[in-house]
């Protein structure tokens, strides 16, 4: 049975669902992998005159500390590749940036690696010796900064990727399309460039807006557009089509909407004709309810 575009959709859709969990479980899944291969091919290297004192289970924690630490570090890096994407502008302060986001990298890496080999070493009656720091650290610091450059790009690839696979969104009237600021009237039309095929979605049939880090995911049909945006933006174009903000990461288009319940607490919930629940903020429950009544 082929891989069909319904396929991929569908897979794209439980990606969304969850994109930190699934990305974590890929990330551990090739980290493990590969330290299980560096770990046994440090142990075959040692091991093969046969006068080796090494002990199978040291290299084994050598790698896999060294993995452990890299993985509990990501949530830092995803955050600071998203403060500091890479752009063809301000590329001084993305040099400063990114030098010194490998180095505090390489500081936290390293810290953590150690402190887990010192603390398994104890365990086994041991003694870890890292060597002299200074030489270490600048041995540790060629290998860590060559991964975070490396993290860099393919974090930003996978995002350029993924977002052509499944469909980014863009304001047809946009400053790259027109060459000036996008106009403040609300678009009919959404242009989504999905692979080598583009294609309308009309504003109308979005049901829901959702903050994404330095995106917007416009929910439609089911479907999920990334719009290059923030929140607030968005909902100043959007607004006169019936959209309103319902949370800190959330905007709600009133024709979709079903009904709406409220808590002691002030929150509530509105239930969306596709059976979608939304959480309602008492923030801006006042303005939304104001937003709702004819004028």
């Amino acid at each position: 049975m082929g891989v069909t575009s319904d396929n991929i959709t569908r897979l794209l859709l439980r990606f969304d669902r969850q994109p930190v969990l699934y990305s974590y479980l890929l990330l551990a899944l090739y980290f493990f992998i590969n330290a299980a291969i560096n770990a046994s091919s440090v142990w075959m290297e040692h091991s093969r005159d046969g006068s080796s004192n090494l002990q199978l289970w040291e290299p084994i924690v050598w790698e896999y500390s060294s993995a452990i630490s890299t993985l509990l570090l990501f949530p830092l890096l995803f955050w600071w590749f998203n403060r500091y994407p890479l752009q063809l502008c301000t590329i001084r302060r993305q040099l400063l940036a990114h030098l010194l986001g490998s180095l505090l990298f390489s500081v936290l890496h390293v810290g953590l690696m150690v402190a887990l080999r010192e603390l398994i070493y104890h365990w086994q009656g041991g003694n870890y010796n890292f060597g002299p720091l200074v030489r270490e650290f600048f041995y540790e610091y060629r290998k860590d900064a060559w991964g975070y450059v490396s993290f860099l790009i393919g974090y930003q690839l996978v995002l350029f990727v993924y977002s052509r696979i499944k469909g980014e969104a863009h304001q047809l009237d946009s400053a790259e399309d027109s060459g000036t600021m996008p106009l403040a009237k609300a678009p009919e039309h959404f242009l989504v460039k999905k692979l080598d095929k583009e294609f309308l979605i009309r504003t109308d049939d979005i049901e829901w807006l959702e903050a994404s880090g330095n995106y917007v995911n416009l929910h439609s049909k089911g479907r999920i557009y990334p719009l290059r945006a923030t929140l607030s933006n968005t909902l100043l174009q959007l607004s006169s089509k019936g959209f309103s903000r319902i949370h800190r990461s959330l905007a709600v288009n009133h024709n979709a909407i079903d009904s709406i319940s409220y808590d002691s607490s002030g929150d509530g919930d509105i239930l969306l004709k596709n059976g979608r629940q939304l959480a309602l903020s008492r923030r801006y429950k006042d303005a939304f309810r104001s937003a709702l009544q004819p004028d």
